[in-house]
């Protein structure tokens, strides 16, 4: 084979991979939706609720390419299966011009995700594209589908003769999060679990708090080979992006995500119903 038809051949190769690596990011692996398993060792957790299990739903961004409701449907008959301890639900509930997407209202979204079943309920909070659409419409949209959004309160559950609490903050970009305030009926030494859409909050996060939930990243939605993760809408560029971060003895976990923003595109960033083990 001479030079000019090698290069002819390459081409040609080059072309078709780059045509199913763009079939596969637009067309399949956006559609798609795992249960991950995520073991976390959570600094002084209760040695009783080793096992403690928690689904997280985050972005959830109904109305985006592939995110239908009867996509958010299969989510939580897949979320329900996992039969969790408690589901948490991490913000973006709705879509702002993504494209092929279409507005889905969050009284909807909210009546599909009242389907999600676990032994201690369901808590969630609010996101920026929620903010931008309209807080209070849809933090009523998920009180009335018994989904107990917390902004910047906590609520209390009792798991194995054990405490636990759950702290949710008012979205970084669109409200105010207050900590003092989230956690300001919390006694001292209860375990505690902080859900925030954003992780940016995290290095304000006091070492009281075992654990935080966040989303908003989607895991930058795309993950490159060598590269990374070109885009992730953090001001901590890919530190915050994806799964199990350890700081100064502090424990996050962010989800990425279920739902697409502006690109509806995935790459290597499934969707996830991240299921989390708690252990100490």
């Amino acid at each position: 084979m001479n030079a000019a038809r090698t290069r002819r051949w390459l081409a040609a190769v080059a072309a078709i991979a780059v045509v199913v690596l763009g079939v596969w990011a637009v067309a399949i692996e956006p559609a798609r939706v795992i249960a991950r398993r995520t073991e976390i060792a959570v600094p002084r957790w209760p040695p009783a609720l080793a096992g403690f299990s928690v689904v997280a739903l985050s972005d959830v961004h109904a109305g985006a390419p592939h995110m239908g409701l009867d996509q958010v449907r299969r989510v939580v008959a897949l979320a329900n299966a996992q039969q969790p301890d408690l589901v948490v639900l991490l913000g973006d509930y709705v879509i702002h011009g993504v494209i092929g997407g279409r507005f889905v209202p969050p009284e909807e979204t909210a009546a599909v995700l009242g389907g999600l079943r676990a032994r201690h309920g369901v808590v969630s909070v609010l996101g920026n594209h929620d903010g931008w659409l309209d807080a209070p419409r849809v933090r009523r949209a998920l009180e009335r589908a018994g989904l107990r959004p917390l902004v910047n309160e906590s609520l209390r559950i009792e798991d194995r003769g054990h405490a636990v609490w759950i702290a949710g903050l008012a979205d970084l970009w669109t409200g105010e999060p207050d900590l003092a305030r989230a956690l300001a009926s919390v006694p001292p030494g209860d375990p505690v679990i902080v859900l925030t859409h954003n992780p940016d909050v995290f290095p304000t996060i006091p070492a009281r708090v075992n654990l935080t939930l966040a989303g908003h990243t989607h895991g930058g939605q795309v993950a490159l080979p060598l590269i990374g993760r070109p885009i992730v809408p953090s001001r901590f560029g890919q530190h915050y992006a994806i799964g199990v971060v350890r700081e100064q003895g502090r424990v996050l976990f962010v989800s990425p995500g279920l739902g697409t923003s502006i690109i509806p595109v995935r790459f290597r960033v499934p969707p996830e119903i991240s299921v989390l083990t708690l252990v100490p």
